[in-house]
C-alpha cells in the first residue's frame, strides 16, 4: 500500500500501550485494541520490502472480514466509526466489527502495537491467493489446508472446531452413514465442499468420507445454506458446530448429527505471493498468537462467542509438524 516516508518513520518509532475492548467497544475517538499492556512488536526491516516493517510504518493492521458471519464476524448495529483512526475511508474501523475472528485479529493489532481496519472481499478471493497486499492477513475461519498452504501461509490456529451436518430438526436421519446420495450443502470452496466431493487433505486430521456419493449443493456463505436445510430444500449441512449452533440459536429448526464428520484447526491466512517479505510479519503474529492463548485471551472470546471453549484445542496445534517455509 503506498505511505509517505514521513508516516513510515513517524509509526516505526511510535510505542503504544492499549486495551482490547470485547465486541468492538472502542470510544469513537480512539482506535482500541490490545488484551494488555505489551511492548509493541518492532521491525528493522525495510518497509518497502518487509510484510511487518510495512504494517508498522503504516500504523494499521488491515484484516479481511465478512460482517454477515455471525458469530465469527459481523458488523455492530449502531457502532459509529472512530473519529481518530489511521484506516483509510475504504476500511471499517474496530467499532464497527465485532466476532470471533474479528475480535481475534483485533487482537493480534493490539500484541502488535498498530490499530485494526477491516475490509470485505469475498472469501473466494481470500483462499485463491494474489490479494496484491491489498489487506494483510485473514481470519475467516479458515482450516489449515493442504491445498490452501499451497498458496497462503498459515498462522498458530485461534481455535478448533468439530465439523457436522445439520439436518431439519424433525428429520428421520440419525447418522452421518445415511446421508449418501443425499443433497448436501456447503459453503463454496471451502473446506466442506472439498469433503463432501472427497478431496479434502487437512495435515494431521482423518478425513475419510463417512458416505458416497452425495449431491453436493453450495452457498456464498453458510446461512443461506442452513436456511435451506430448514425450508426442506436440501436434506443437509456441513458447516462447523458453532456456525450451525448460531443459526438454531437463531431459530432455526434445525439439530447437528451426533458424529462430526471431521477437526478442523482455524488459521490466520498470509498471502504467498505478497511483494513483500513475510517471514518476519508471520513470525510476529505467531508470536502473538501464543501469547494470546496463554494469556486466556482467545478462551474467553471463545466463550463469550460460542458459550464453550473453541481455543485450547488449538493451542497444542504443533505448527513445526507442517515444515512451513515462509519467505
Amino acid at each position: 500500500m503506498p505511505m509517505s516516508k514521513i508516516v513510515q518513520l513517524a509509526a516505526l518509532a511510535m510505542t503504544t500501550s492499549t486495551v482490547l475492548t470485547s465486541c468492538g467497544g472502542a470510544s469513537a475517538d480512539s482506535p482500541s485494541t490490545a488484551t494488555s499492556a505489551t511492548a509493541p512488536a518492532t521491525s528493522t526491516g525495510d518497509p518497502a520490502h518487509d510484510k511487518l516493517a510495512q504494517v508498522l510504518a503504516r500504523g494499521t493492521l488491515v484484516l479481511s472480514t465478512d460482517t454477515g458471519y455471525p458469530p465469527q464476524s459481523m458488523a455492530v448495529e449502531g457502532a459509529k466509526r472512530l473519529a481518530a483512526t489511521k484506516c483509510l475511508p475504504t476500511q471499517l474501523t474496530a467499532p464497527e466489527v465485532t466476532g470471533y475472528d474479528a475480535e481475534t485479529g483485533k487482537a493480534v493489532a493490539a500484541k502488535l502495537g498498530v490499530e485494526p481496519c477491516f475490509v470485505t472481499p469475498q472469501w473466494t478471493e481470500i483462499i485463491a491467493g494474489g490479494w496484491a497486499d491489498r489487506w494483510d492477513i485473514s481470519w475467516g475461519s479458515g482450516a489449515i489446508d493442504a491445498d490452501r498452504m499451497t498458496r497462503l501461509y498459515v498462522t498458530q490456529p485461534a481455535y478448533s472446531t468439530p465439523a457436522g451436518i445439520f439436518v431439519k430438526a424433525d428429520s428421520p436421519i440419525q447418522d452421518l452413514a445415511e446421508m449418501g446420495g443425499r443433497k448436501i450443502g456447503a459453503c463454496t470452496g471451502c473446506t466442506m465442499e472439498q469433503y463432501l466431493r472427497g478431496t479434502l487433505k487437512l495435515p494431521g486430521v482423518d478425513t475419510t468420507r463417512a458416505f458416497s456419493a452425495p449431491v453436493v449443493s453450495t452457498f456464498d456463505n453458510e446461512v443461506p445454506g442452513l436456511q435451506a436445510v430448514a425450508d426442506g430444500k436440501i436434506d443437509g449441512f456441513l458447516c462447523s458446530e458453532p456456525v450451525g449452533q448460531g443459526a438454531i440459536d437463531k431459530g432455526l429448526a434445525l439439530r447437528m448429527l451426533p458424529t462430526p464428520a471431521y477437526r478442523s484447526y482455524k488459521t490466520g491466512y498470509v498471502d504467498q505471493k505478497s511483494g513483500l517479505s513475510s517471514a518476519a510479519f508471520v513470525a510476529a503474529v505467531d508470536k502473538a498468537l501464543a501469547s494470546l492463548h496463554a494469556d486466556g485471551t482467545l478462551k474467553g472470546l471463545s466463550q463469550k462467542f460460542f458459550a464453550k471453549d473453541y481455543a485450547a484445542e488449538a493451542a497444542t496445534f504443533d505448527m513445526a509438524a507442517l515444515n512451513q517455509k515462509v519467505t
